[in-house]
């Protein structure tokens, strides 16, 4: 042994233990791999399930039951105004962590394989440094390796994490209710956070130095989610840069900048959202020969090998979209690669899914890319209005929207807004995946009534080739 509890030697190094790191770890000794995952936490997990996707999301859970407890007063069910108990909705969000990384835990243990608490860098082509938490060091020689290391949030220039002006991770401790709090940032991280923070008590305004929220996403959704917004949000400053940002005792001054000139404004707790940059520093790449891209993201083939074709990347780290279900596709092409497998990275659809209310989701090819490239493309877009599922839920906002060859009828993309849009985007993969044409989906029987039926009726909404 090289030090306590680092083995001398390894068939497939994994570093880092995120959604790509375990998913890889496991489908790499279901294949008789011999694994080795390093990583500092407790359990698998990685900051999706640690400080990421899973908390973010039992906090919106909390907002959603808040919200929908305000508006059931429509259909005449009155609730009394909630009395949040801020330090359980926190225990209870971490025992939704525990359970979840301590289950990952377990099936490591189960698949045998050896989990090492610490960091590794890379120290040549066929070699780790490890030191564990404990503060033990020791090398690690492997034959092959997977680097799954992830990301971490961007903060604005001169600034540091403070207890007033927080990143995602600062804002999903949840250490209290800021009676007002800005969001810089308007992309689904800044909304999902400033709608939970919204419905537990704070006066939330959100900053976006573009001419819209959610940059890159079809205009038709965001449009449909900001009439929401706003009437949850304080202020949605739109064109509108942060000039400076000062924190005092009492709170952060920060100093606008939009077409009008410079204004200043004070907020209990500043939330910087503005994206997040693939964690490959101190890694050692050059070590190995591993090359990136400008954006500091790992290159890599179909099979995710890296420049040094025995060490692969996989995750937030091997470039956009920076999402946990792309990891798992990159974890398994990796693993089975590793394992002398035939495995391609090669999805035609990568859903993406703001988990605001409503919620935005989409898939393949969208009208504003398509028209970017000046790509001829038949549309559909349906209201929910009309849908009867969705008026017994109280709501009447929503919209399908497909995007069609017209030449050949084949579905190019889907998108959805509204409620539980997250879980419908599943059935446009699907069709992507299989090459469906409009017709697939007319002949489809969906179940009613169902916000599934959107998707039935919006295929019927296109003209009959």
């Amino acid at each position: 042994m090289a030090a306590a509890g680092i083995p001398e030697k390894t068939q497939l190094a994994i570093i880092g233990a995120g959604p790509g790191g375990y998913h890889a770890a496991f489908h790499a000794a279901d294949l008789g791999l011999q694994v080795t995952l390093i990583d500092p936490a407790e359990n698998p997990g990685g900051v999706c399930l640690y400080r990421g996707c899973i908390p973010s999301k039992a906090l919106l859970h909390v907002a959603g039951v808040v919200g929908e407890a305000a508006e059931s007063a429509a259909i005449g069910v009155k609730f009394a105004p909630p009395e949040i108990d801020i330090a359980r909705v926190r225990t209870w969000k971490n025992e939704v962590i525990d359970k979840l990384t301590g289950a990952l835990g377990m099936q490591a243990g189960r698949k045998k394989i050896t989990h090492i608490r610490g960091t590794a860098t890379l120290s040549g082509p066929h070699t780790l440094q490890v030191v564990t938490n404990e503060g033990e060091a020791g090398a690690l020689a492997f034959e092959q390796a997977i680097l799954a290391t992830g990301s971490r949030p961007v903060m604005l220039p001169g600034t540091e994490p403070t207890a007033r002006i927080m990143n995602s991770t600062g804002a999903l401790d949840l250490e209290d209710v800021p009676a007002s709090l800005l969001v810089v940032g308007g992309g689904y991280i800044g909304l999902e956070l400033g709608s939970a923070y919204a419905a537990l008590g704070s006066e939330v305004s959100v900053v976006e130095m573009t001419g819209g929220l959610l940059p890159g996403c079809d205009r038709d959704l965001v449009s449909v989610l900001k009439r929401r917004l706003d009437r949850k949000f304080k202020a949605i400053m739109l064109n509108t840069k942060v000039e400076a940002m000062t924190e005092k005792k009492d709170g952060v001054t920060v100093t606008f900048a939009d077409k009008k000139g410079s204004r200043t404004e004070s907020f209990a707790k500043v939330l910087i959202a503005i994206g997040r940059r693939p964690h490959t520093r101190d890694l050692g790449l050059e070590t190995a020969g591993i090359e990136v891209d400008g954006k500091g993201f790992v290159q890599v083939d179909a099979q995710r090998r890296t420049s040094a074709g025995h060490i692969y990347a996989i995750g937030d780290i091997a470039g956009e979209p920076m999402l946990a279900h792309k990891a798992y596709r990159e974890a398994a092409v990796a693993a089975e690669s590793a394992a002398a497998g035939k495995a391609v990275y090669d999805p035609r659809a990568i859903p993406a899914v703001v988990f605001t209310d409503p919620e935005i989701a989409w898939c393949g090819l969208t009208e504003t890319e398509a028209r970017a490239a000046g790509r001829k493309v038949t549309t559909a877009k349906l209201p929910w209005r009309g849908n009867g599922r969705t008026l017994t839920l109280g709501r009447d906002d929503g919209l399908t929207k497909l995007i069609t060859d017209p030449e050949t009828g084949v579905l190019l993309g889907v998108a959805l807004v509204g409620p539980g849009a997250g879980e419908l985007i599943a059935e446009g993969v699907l069709a992507l995946e299989m090459a469906a044409t409009v017709e697939d989906l007319r002949h489809t029987i969906h179940p009613h009534p169902t916000l599934s039926e959107t998707v039935f009726d919006a295929a019927w909404a296109l003209p009959p080739r």
